[in-house]
């Protein structure tokens, strides 16, 4: 199992995957906001779930309570979403950047509703949500599928620490491959995506 990245490696990380993301919402063409990303969820259901996240980060990176950070975080999709996909998600992207960027990730702790959770760890799962995700994005949408290898791999360290049949409402259990799959779809397979 990889170990974790030390907090400047954490943080080169999380900007990697921010701009990953970026790229592919940048690439969304006007009619394929309604496409499946996921069962259940929209290509702008996806990118608002990442706008929702970000807009969560400044707040439990400073520390403040769950239940204070979600009354400050809009409700629903078109909401998140205002005043178009892209300057939505970029405004908060930054945010979520300079947040990571002022946080202590040796020492820091937010507070999740699993509980009080390493700093780093948190920051840590963001980047593998975001990696995750734009695989997601691409798929839906016909764009760049292929992810950075650092990523690919700094997210193989979330991914080792999930139960075997995943988390219920964040991760689906893992898919089975054949020997000798590649690092990012073994990687997506057991986050639950069939590559």
């Amino acid at each position: 199992m990889p170990g974790r990245p030390d907090p400047t490696e954490l943080l080169e990380l999380f900007q990697r995957a921010q701009a990953a993301f970026t790229d592919r919402v940048d690439a969304v063409e006007p009619g394929q906001w309604d496409a499946e990303a996921l069962p259940g969820w929209t290509v702008a259901d996806l990118v608002a779930h990442l706008v929702g996240e970000a807009h969560w980060t400044p707040g439990l990176l400073a520390g403040d309570a769950l239940d204070d950070v979600a009354a400050q975080v809009p409700e629903g999709t078109d909401a998140l979403l205002a005043p178009d996909p892209l300057t939505a998600w970029e405004a908060v992207a930054d945010e979520a950047l300079a947040a990571v960027a002022a946080a202590d990730l040796v020492a820091g702790t937010v507070h999740l509703s699993r509980g009080p959770t390493p700093a780093a760890e948190y920051v840590e799962e963001l980047t593998a949500d975001l990696t995750v995700h734009s695989w997601d994005l691409a798929r839906a949408t016909g764009g760049d599928e292929v992810l950075d290898p650092a990523l690919v791999r700094a997210a193989e360290g979330l991914a080792a620490r999930l139960p075997a049949d995943g988390v219920p409402g964040l991760f689906e259990a893992p898919v089975e491959l054949p020997d000798g799959a590649s690092p990012q779809d073994r990687l997506l397979a057991r986050f639950g995506r069939r590559p």
